[in-house]
């Protein structure tokens, strides 16, 4: 061994067994939360005391917790916990396995048995998810509202070796939906890696339905293809809105100094006579949204508005948003611009169902 081999033997040592240390501390943290979570719902239905405290257990416990000197215990973090043991009690399997002394002695037979779960059979291995995921990625699975949704996404999490940001960005553009409109779904499920996060855009009735436009299968699916399918079924898209929506422009040019934006849709409302402004996009929406939609109405009030106008409206329709943060990014805003959320075509539920049994076979 000459020095050169010996600098490489320690760093290749280092390096693999700090990464197995790091996915020990993400495994035994995960568990201790669903354990935390565990505990907390037993208390719920059997504590001695439950009544005494009621709605505010979760406050009451992060201030004790906190007064011991521990980090980490707010109500909101708690609330997570207690989540994420009601949408994976499977993990007991596990947890028992590991800790078979007083940790775990405390919680109720009733408790170790999994809820009802429509897609159980297509469940990683709990001792995969555990030391595969983190707490961070089991977060991002706890906002999926199905069963078979969450199969999928643990299925190619894991295959794929997304971090959490990719696992993030699959979720908010839709890739469960769009693999399953797709014919090319590996190619679609692939180019997660590559793409850059999509900035959420776009709208009143919430969600709208745009089951009508009729997307034929094709290998992917994009804001334009959206965009397109909307013009192209423009009737039945006027109809869902509502009455009194004209059509007026697509890929409005607004220009401000030497910059062009581009406003996806333009409608006159006969009825409200104001204009309609709508942005399209594959994604969670996202303050700046909200900021950029302001500019375009600020826009149209100076420089579109005619005698007899009301103020125009803007309509930000999105695949996903974040209730809490919508409120605050449009505060004050309530009468001009809308947040929504649009559906695509659900899929054939048995075509994804076929999809993620054959991933689960082919790990």
């Amino acid at each position: 061994m000459n020095f050169e081999q010996l600098i490489n033997s320690i760093e290749s040592t280092h390096i693999q067994l700090s990464s197995q240390a790091v996915k020990q501390v993400n495994s035994l943290q995960t568990i201790r939360n669903w354990l935390i979570g565990c505990y907390i719902v037993e208390f719920e239905q059997k504590g001695e005391d439950r009544a005494t405290y009621g709605k505010q257990l979760l406050l009451n416990i992060s201030e004790q917790m906190k007064s011991k000197g521990n980090i980490g215990f707010s109500d909101r973090n708690l609330r997570q916990f207690r989540q994420f043991y009601l949408t994976y009690p499977q993990i007991w399997q596990t947890v028992s396995a590991k800790f078979k002394n007083a940790i775990t002695q405390s919680v109720s037979e009733q408790l170790k048995n999994p809820n009802d779960d429509s897609y159980q059979e297509l469940m990683l291995p709990v001792e995969t998810l555990i030391n595969t995921l983190s707490f961070s990625h089991f977060i991002e699975l706890l906002r999926l509202d199905s069963d078979l949704k969450r199969r999928f996404y643990e299925i190619e999490t894991v295959k794929n070796a997304w971090k959490v940001r990719e696992l993030e960005r699959a979720i908010d553009t839709l890739l469960f939906e769009r693999t399953g409109l797709s014919t090319d779904k590996k190619g679609v499920i692939a180019k997660i890696k590559d793409q850059k996060p999509f900035e959420a855009k776009d709208i009143v009735r919430n969600p709208y339905f745009l089951e009508f436009i009729g997307l034929e299968e094709k290998s992917q699916y994009s804001e334009t293809d959206l965009e397109t399918a909307i013009i192209n079924h423009l009737q039945s898209f006027l109809t869902e809105l509502g009455r009194g929506f004209c059509y007026e422009a697509r890929q409005k040019r607004i220009t401000f100094g030497n910059t062009h934006y581009r406003i996806d849709l333009v409608f006159y409302h006969r009825v409200l006579k104001c204009h309609v402004l709508i942005d399209l996009k594959l994604g969670k929406f996202d303050h700046a949204d909200s900021g950029q939609m302001l500019m375009y109405l600020n826009y149209f009030r100076k420089n579109e508005m005619t005698e007899g106008d009301n103020p125009p409206v803007g309509i930000i329709l999105c695949a996903d948003k974040d209730d809490a943060l919508v409120e605050y990014a449009t505060a004050g805003l309530e009468n001009e611009l809308f947040i929504s959320k649009y559906m695509l075509q659900l899929p054939d539920k048995q075509t994804l169902l076929n999809f993620i049994e054959q991933e689960l076979k082919n790990q």
